[in-house]
């Protein structure tokens, strides 16, 4: 039984299948029995069918080689002594042959079967079908001229032309290497159908249109190729332009810092020049510089600045004050105006006689605690409770003494905070003194003392009632009815503010029961307060020294008083507590 390489069609005698195979496939025009494609040669066919359709349901196969067994056995000599001619079978079984494609050999097996063509010889068979066999045996003989004129046409132009690739038009030197490329890069591709349009790929990327899923991957992975590369390129772009950033933000924030240390520096030196610590130099430097801008300006005659300069020297030697800007009888003056009967007020308290100082060339703008000091000293050192123990400072001493007193203070181990804060030196320096300051000093000198601090407002408008009633209180304790004008043992209160001090001498209990102070101003000169010391003074001329409420609102106001001597004792007690200076907090 052999079976059909080209329609898969079953004979039964080897003869009767080289008859089919001339006759239908050789001299005929070839077409794949699995689809459309025809025109082609056998050596070509047989390939399209290895190649394309090799894996095709072998059910159905199985199935047409039933049907085909009970043709042949329809073909087999019948009892009657007739037999079934070749034809009726061969009709029958072209209708139903598959493909059969996994027995196909190279594609020059039609040479082979030529090659038995001629060599061939019938063998022995059945008398049933001796006929019939002859009969196809000489007709064989007879087309076999013909079949070999047939393969020189049909395959002269396969040898005089390299074999193309039906697939992808691929030109290969023989058909075996024809075979071997489409069965390797065609095998998973469908079958190109004869006036069917090919199936095309688009690439989903740049939508370029494909002729199979080969080149399109090839395509794509072109693509995905290029992305990395670029990506790799973004990469490397993206490192330097994040190091561009990043020097750029350091070189930003290095010239940043650099602004705000310059912009602090400045600052600090502002603050060091303000309070006087920057170098410049102390109360004698400013004296001599302040009075020879006076004579380059024409205001002072060089005669006069060599006495006044060697007064100056004379009296830092001395460690007293020159006298210059002192202002006796003040107080007197003030006494004499309210006993003379003034309507303005109920009732009046003052504080023990003191004289008035005020700034000179050689402490302008700084020196207000230093002076504030010196009136206070004034009129403890007349005072009766303290003047003993004040003996040594009968002559006020001049702000370059005061500087070292409160110095000697600090060698003593008070207010060790104060001491680091000007790094233990006043001396040669414009540093501003406070409250803190004056209290250390005065408690060296072993006189009892109180720091009061009005750390807030108590009234409206940030204004502060509040101390207004203290000093009331401190200057009349006992609220009991008496003279309209007081004149009391209290010595006056030293009043320190943000950026200047000032010297409270007396209160003023107004009409309408509200209270104004009376104050010494270092920064009110001589001329102005030598006006009170004329006879005939009126109430205009007091405005140098009233404040009332409504003119005290800085947002912080401290108070020192003298309120006795203290013991030895009681003074290391004073030393060891300004270790952590605290003062009395009203309200």
């Amino acid at each position: 039984m052999f079976t059909c390489d080209i329609c898969g069609e079953v004979i039964l005698l080897e003869a009767d299948m080289k008859t089919h195979l001339v006759v239908a496939h050789i001299e005929q025009e070839l077409s794949c029995p699995f689809c459309s494609l025809s025109g082609v040669t056998y050596d070509e066919m047989s390939l399209h069918i290895d190649t394309c359709h090799f894996e095709e349901d072998e059910a159905k196969t199985q199935s047409d080689l039933a049907v085909l067994s009970v043709q042949i056995r329809d073909c087999v000599p019948r009892s009657d002594g007739k037999e079934q001619t070749m034809q009726n079978c061969t009709g029958e079984s072209e209708a139903t042959a598959v493909n059969y494609s996994k027995f196909f050999k190279e594609l020059n097996h039609s040479e082979e079967i030529q090659t038995d063509f001629t060599e061939h010889t019938p063998m022995s068979q059945s008398k049933p079908c001796s006929g019939t066999v002859n009969k196809s045996d000489r007709k064989f003989q007879e087309s076999k001229q013909s079949v070999s004129s047939r393969k020189k046409v049909v395959c002269g132009p396969l040898e005089q032309s390299p074999p193309e690739c039906p697939f992808c038009g691929h030109l290969e030197t023989c058909c075996e290497d024809l075979e071997i490329h489409v069965q390797t890069n065609h095998a998973d591709l469908d079958t190109p159908i004869k006036g069917k349009a090919q199936q095309l790929y688009k690439c989903p990327i740049c939508a370029l249109i494909c002729a199979n899923c080969q080149i399109l991957q090839e395509h794509v992975e072109l693509h995905l190729e290029e992305n990395r590369f670029a990506e790799g390129a973004n990469s490397g772009r993206f490192s330097r332009d994040l190091e561009l950033a990043r020097w750029l933000q350091d070189e930003e924030d290095s010239w940043r810092k650099s602004q705000e240390s310059r912009k602090e520096q400045e600052e600090f030196q502002k603050l060091q020049k303000q309070y006087g610590v920057d170098g410049s130099g102390g109360y004698k430097q400013q004296s001599f510089q302040s009075m020879e801008r006076a004579v380059a300006k024409g205001r002072m005659e060089p005669l006069e600045y060599h006495r006044r300069k060697a007064e100056i020297m004379e009296c830092l030697a001395l460690g007293v004050d020159d006298g210059q800007t002192k202002s006796s009888g003040v107080l007197e003056a003030l006494n004499r105006y309210y006993q003379n009967g003034s309507k303005e007020f109920r009732r009046v308290w003052l504080s023990t006689p003191l004289d008035h100082y005020h700034s000179s060339l050689g402490d302008k703008g700084w020196g207000c605690g230093y002076r504030n000091f010196q009136m206070l000293l004034s009129s403890l050192s007349q005072h009766a409770v303290y003047k003993d123990i004040l003996q040594d400072y009968a002559s006020i001493p001049c702000i370059p003494k005061i500087q070292s007193m409160i110095e000697d203070a600090w060698k003593e181990g008070f207010d060790p905070q104060g001491a680091s804060h000007f790094k233990g030196r006043l001396q040669g320096t414009r540093a501003w003194i406070g409250a803190c300051e004056i209290y250390t000093l005065l408690t060296c000198l072993k006189l009892k003392c109180r720091i009061l601090d009005f750390h807030r407002a108590t009234g409206p408008g940030g204004t502060h009632p509040r101390l207004l009633e203290w000093v009331w209180n401190y200057y009349c304790p006992d609220k009991e009815e008496g003279p309209r004008v007081m004149c009391t043992s209290k010595p006056p209160i030293y009043l320190q503010h943000q950026g200047h001090s000032r010297t409270i001498v007396g209160i003023e209990e107004r009409k309408d029961r509200s209270f104004c102070l009376l104050i010494f101003d270092p920064g009110c000169p001589a001329k102005d307060m030598q006006k009170l010391l004329r006879p005939q003074i009126d109430g205009s001329d007091l405005k140098l020294l009233r404040r009332f409420v409504g003119n005290l609102k800085h947002k912080q106001y401290q108070l020192v008083t003298v309120e006795g001597i203290l013991s030895l004792e009681e003074k290391a007690v004073c030393q060891q507590a300004s270790r952590v200076f605290t003062a009395e907090k009203i309200p």
